[in-house]
């Protein structure tokens, strides 16, 4: 192999790396976002709580990103696109907020890692990625999964579960949309435009639930969402730039760690045997699609 291609796979690798570093990092930041959230939504409405999300992402960012790149920054070429990515965000953090003031953040984080399982089987018909026999095969083991997380027909059943459920069908539609739109506007572009809809459009019903927030520390996890949902989402989209969906998605699943500790530390709850399995079935199935996808590529 010569020096030109040595350097071409070279960099090839080191791309794919930082994309899965910044997914990773993703995982660090959301657990702690979403913990915050279920604090807030035993006293405070799901809306209020997702609006504050969604608001405090686009002002962070905005003050982190406008210096630097002024208003070029939210200049896209995909506008309906991004609208479109901005809504199913806003739609899939409403329904894990409203569902995790009902259950437990570990197993809705279990729930939750369908993600890279619907993203899997979307990405033949909206990116163009061939699906394979075996790949279906995974992603109905990792359904399978989901029905021992939920356990339907039982007495430990909970409605909120299918809410998350939802949230992870819009999340990895988002990821998806996310995806297509990286190769045309920037990470920084993308990482603001994903919240203007929650921020802005959910102005014209939040006088109707609003509650005022009292003492600083409440004001504080307010204000903390917005930054840590500002980070996590950069990190997604700077993955998703740097490396496919089907490569990065799956370790999506670092969050799982993190929000066992969150859900315990904050919560007293810790998942049971049932749920472990069934979160072990959704991440090996999840892990072996992507591994799968990386061997195509190489």
């Amino acid at each position: 192999m010569g020096d030109g291609a040595g350097r071409t796979w070279l960099g090839l690798d080191r791309r794919i790396l930082f994309g899965i570093l910044f997914i990773c990092g993703s995982g660090v930041v959301f657990p702690v976002m979403n913990g915050f959230a279920k604090a807030l939504g035993s006293e405070y409405p799901s809306l209020q709580v997702s609006w504050a999300r969604a608001f405090g992402h686009v002002v962070f960012l905005l003050c982190a990103f406008l210096p630097r790149h002024g208003l070029a920054l939210l200049r896209t070429k995909r506008p309906l696109a991004q609208l479109a990515r901005s809504g199913l965000l806003f739609t899939s953090n409403l329904c894990f907020f409203f569902a995790i003031t009902f259950i437990p953040i570990a197993k809705a984080a279990s729930i939750s890692q369908t993600a890279p399982l619907i993203i899997a089987l979307l990405a033949g018909p909206m990116l163009g990625e061939r699906t394979t026999l075996p790949r279906i095969l995974a992603l109905l083991v990792g359904f399978v999964g989901v029905l021992v997380v939920i356990r339907p027909g039982t007495a430990v059943f909970h409605w909120a579960s299918l809410l998350v459920l939802a949230s992870a069908t819009c999340y990895g539609l988002y990821s998806i949309v996310t995806r297509q739109v990286a190769a045309i506007d920037s990470p920084e572009t993308s990482a603001v435009l994903s919240s203007v809809v929650g921020a802005f459009v959910m102005l014209a019903v939040l006088p109707f639930v609003w509650k005022t927030p009292h003492g600083w520390a409440v004001i504080g996890m307010f204000c903390g969402m917005g930054v840590l949902g500002a980070l996590g989402h950069y990190c997604v989209a700077r993955a998703l730039k740097l490396a496919p969906a089907s490569i990065v998605s799956p370790f999506q699943y670092f969050q799982l760690i993190g929000s066992v500790i969150v859900g315990y530390v904050g919560f007293g709850d810790l998942p049971d045997a049932l749920t472990w399995v069934g979160a072990a079935i959704i991440v090996v199935s999840g892990l072996w699609i992507g591994w799968s996808q990386t061997r195509k590529n190489a």
